[in-house]
C-alpha cells in the first residue's frame, strides 16, 4: 500500500525547515518557497470528505426565575359580522314554505301568552291560502265564525272579501289570508296593545316565509300594526307603503263595508291601483 501523497509533502516541508534551521536560518527568506519534488505537486490529492456537523447538545431545561409578565396588549375592536339579509322568495321552495308554515302553526296553537284569549278561544286561527302567493290579505282578528272553523274570513265579511278577490281576477286559493291576532277577542272587542305585541312575531314570521309582493291591510288595526303607525286608515289608503320589500296597500275592512256600502268604491280604487302596478288588466275598464 503506497504512502499518502500528503504525507510525502509534509515530510518534504519538514526536511526543508530542518535544513534551514541547521544553516542558522530562523526566518524563511522572502520570496523563497519550499522546494517540493515535482512528482508530489503533480500527485492527485483526494478531497477529504466533509464531516457532518454534529447537532448541538440540548441543554437541560432549568426553571427560570419567575418574572412578572408584561400586561397583554388591548384587543383592537373588530367590526361585527354583517347581518344576513332575508333570502329572496325564489330561494325558498314551495314545499319548504308549506312545511315552515305548518311548524309555525303548531307553535301558534300552543301559545298562551294572552291568558284571556287562550282561555276563551275554541282554537287558534293561523292563516290559509297559497304559501307562494304574490298577494297577502292581512286582517285584524278572528270573529265568532273564524273561531269555530279555524280559518280567517269565513263569515259575512269573509264572503265579501272573496268577492273582492274574485273582482281582481284571482281565486281565494291564489292568495294568502291571515290576521294580526290568531285568537278571537271575547265579544269581538278590539285587540289590546299587549295582544297585538304578543301576536306580532307570528304574523311577521308568516310574511317572512311567504315573502309576498303585495300586502293588502284590511282595516286600521292591520295597517297600524304592520306599518307601525298611528295614522288613520283614511290617511293611509290611496298610496303604496313598504314593508320588507313588499308594497303595502291600506284599505277598509270588509266588515266596515257591510255597515258602510258607499265605501266599496274606495276599496275598489285601492284594488285597481294594485292591479295597475302588477300589470294586470282591470276588469270592465274601457
Amino acid at each position: 500500500m503506497s504512502d499518502d501523497p500528503q504525507a510525502h509533502l509534509r515530510r518534504a516541508m519538514l526536511q526543508q525547515l530542518r535544513d534551514w534551521q541547521s544553516a542558522g536560518v530562523d526566518v524563511a527568506p522572502h520570496g523563497r518557497v519550499l522546494e517540493v519534488p515535482e512528482e508530489l505537486l503533480r500527485a492527485e490529492v483526494p478531497a477529504a470528505p466533509i464531516a457532518a456537523t454534529p447537532a448541538p447538545p440540548v441543554a437541560p431545561q432549568t426553571s427560570a426565575p419567575k418574572t412578572s409578565a408584561p400586561p397583554p396588549e388591548p384587543k383592537r375592536p373588530t367590526a361585527p359580522p354583517p347581518t344576513p339579509r332575508p333570502a329572496p322568495a325564489a330561494a325558498i321552495a314551495d314545499g319548504d314554505k308549506q312545511q315552515q308554515l305548518e311548524i309555525l302553526a303548531a307553535e301558534v296553537a300552543q301559545c298562551v301568552k294572552c291568558q284571556e284569549l287562550a282561555c276563551t278561544r275554541t282554537q287558534t286561527v293561523f292563516g290559509v291560502g297559497n304559501p307562494n302567493a304574490r298577494i297577502c290579505f292581512f286582517g285584524e282578528a278572528p270573529g265568532a265564525d273564524e273561531d269555530k272553523q279555524g280559518e280567517p274570513f269565513v263569515g259575512r265579511a269573509g264572503q265579501l272579501l272573496t268577492q273582492i278577490i274574485e273582482a281582481c281576477t284571482f281565486r281565494r286559493e291564489d292568495v294568502y289570508i291571515l290576521n294580526t291576532l290568531k285568537c278571537r277577542p271575547p265579544g269581538n272587542r278590539n285587540p289590546t296593545p299587549e295582544e297585538n305585541a304578543n301576536c306580532m312575531p307570528y304574523f311577521v314570521k308568516q310574511l317572512e316565509i311567504i315573502q309576498p309582493e303585495y300586502i293588502v291591510c284590511l282595516g286600521k288595526f292591520a295597517a297600524q300594526n304592520l306599518l307601525q303607525t298611528e295614522a288613520a286608515i283614511g290617511r293611509l289608503r290611496g298610496t303604496f307603503h313598504e314593508y320588507n320589500g313588499a308594497k303595502v296597500i291600506a284599505t277598509y275592512h270588509p266588515a266596515y263595508l257591510l255597515r258602510n256600502p258607499s265605501a266599496k268604491r274606495d276599496v275598489w280604487e285601492d284594488m285597481k291601483m294594485m292591479l295597475r302596478d302588477m300589470g294586470i288588466s282591470i276588469p270592465g275598464a274601457k
